[in-house]
């Protein structure tokens, strides 16, 4: 039999190389990024959101890693694919079975008696296939890709939902400040009709001027239920991401003040090849698809097929080991497809189609993934310079109003430069906040961007 399968195998041993090909070469990317990224900055660290300085940050995030839906459904599918790695490197081994069976036959003859027929029969049988074109290694080395995939599917799972638990927690604490904000521009509202109606009383005033700061406190009122709302939305986002029900969930914090805004290195364009788990994963998903290619050619070639059994049969019903008969048996069979109707042939298309697919998409995965970090340095950069000049309008507003309630408690200017004033106020508090939250968000989709300091690693 071992020189059946020698004659077999040896003139075709040339051909098992040309069923795996080597994978197409990774798209080129530039050699720096556009936008600067920030000076005397640290490339991001495997527990990056600390850089932030928040232990309530923290506490949320290191909850949402334990009890995260999503990341628990990645865990799974991790499980899975292990199991389908066992499954295809069954197929590499001899198969090895036990069977038994016992019988009575009767039969009669036409005018005779019954005659009867007792049979026993207990034996193991094997059977290997012959692995003559690498399509079952292929077949090993596809399920492997996938289980890498799905690891490195995991790490996005963990990477989305940290970066997700700190840009919620940041826009809860932006909401929260605006709405400091908000009724502090009530309390200023309210005050300044305290003085518009004193003035109307005593004739200095008009009811038309006592009716429009009137509109303002009530417009500076109707602002606050929509803020509210939404912080309320986010927590309930944020408790979701947490794996809680948003049923009596909240945090402690209430300000954006005090919190860091992390310098953060964006090393080389070419580094994000090793940098981002989504990469890693599209990359792997390329080798599952090379490797299922090479399986589609093997499927159209001959294949070998060794089998074996040996065990004990009886003429006695139930019970093997009276007057057994010791069988043996082995063979080999050679099959090669001839006509089935081109399915063969089509599946090996649509498994090379499916590789230039992947190839396609792992290319565009690629160009989001530059797109991503350039976004991120950008908006931080630009965010920042915009805050800094904020911040100088935000002053300039409270010296304007202070200015103007004066002069129109004095009766120099008239109402509509005063509630100019408290518009541009209030307007200027807001947008300042926005932009710290914006700032915020910015670090933490650099950092994001950047693969939250996670490094491709082969297992």
């Amino acid at each position: 039999m071992k020189g059946i399968a020698l004659l077999l195998v040896t003139p075709v041993l040339g051909a098992c190389a040309s069923l795996a090909h080597p994978p197409p070469p990774a798209p080129f990317v530039p050699p720096a990024f556009t936008e600067p990224g920030a000076a005397a900055a640290d490339e991001p660290t495997a527990d990056w959101w600390r850089a932030f300085g928040s232990d309530d940050l923290s506490a949320l995030i290191a909850a949402g890693l334990d009890a995260n839906p999503d990341i628990a459904v990645a865990a799974e599918h991790v499980r899975q694919a292990e199991a389908q790695v066992r499954i295809a490197g069954a197929s590499l081994f001899p198969a090895l079975d036990f069977g038994a069976d016992t019988a009575r036959r009767e039969s009669r003859m036409s005018g005779a008696t019954w005659v009867a027929a007792d049979s026993s029969m207990a034996a193991f049988s094997a059977s290997y296939e012959v692995d003559l074109w690498g399509g079952l290694a292929l077949g090993v080395r596809s399920a492997k890709s996938g289980l890498r995939a799905s690891r490195f599917d995991l790490e996005s799972a963990r990477l989305t939902v940290v970066a997700g638990v700190a840009d919620a927690y940041f826009q809860v604490l932006s909401l929260r400040n605006r709405l400091v904000i908000a009724r502090k521009s009530v309390t200023i509202a309210e005050r300044v009709y305290k003085v518009v109606d004193s003035r109307q009383r005593n004739g200095a005033a008009s009811q038309l001027d006592r009716a429009r700061q009137d509109t303002v406190v009530l417009s500076q009122q109707a602002a606050l239920p929509p803020l509210e709302l939404q912080e309320r939305q986010t927590l309930f986002a944020l408790a979701i991401l947490l794996g809680k029900a948003p049923e009596g969930f909240d945090t402690a914090a209430v300000s954006l003040e005090g919190l860091n805004v992390p310098r953060v290195a964006p090393g080389l364009p070419s580094q994000l090849l090793v940098r981002r788990p989504d990469l890693a994963s599209a990359e792997a998903q390329l080798g599952v698809a090379n490797a299922n290619v090479g399986v589609a050619r093997a499927a159209l070639l001959p294949s070998i097929q060794l089998t074996g059994s040996g065990g004990l049969a009886s003429s006695v019903l139930i019970n093997v080991l009276k007057a057994p008969t010791t069988v043996l048996s082995i063979g080999a069979s050679l099959l090669q497809p001839i006509f089935e109707g081109g399915r063969l042939r089509a599946q090996l298309a649509s498994a090379e189609s499916h590789e230039r697919e992947l190839v396609e998409t792992y290319r565009k995965t690629v160009l989001a993934a530059l797109a991503d970090v350039e976004s991120a340095l950008a908006t931080s950069s630009h965010t920042a310079d915009q805050e800094a000049l904020q911040e100088q309008i935000v002053d300039r507003s409270r010296l304007g109003l202070k200015l103007a309630e004066i002069r129109y408690r004095a009766g120099t200017d008239d109402l509509l430069v005063l509630l100019d004033a408290q518009r541009t106020l209030f307007q200027a508090d807001d947008q300042l906040i926005q932009l710290q939250f914006a700032q915020l968000q910015a670090s933490v989709n650099l950092f994001k961007a950047l693969g939250g300091g996670w490094v491709v690693h082969d297992s």
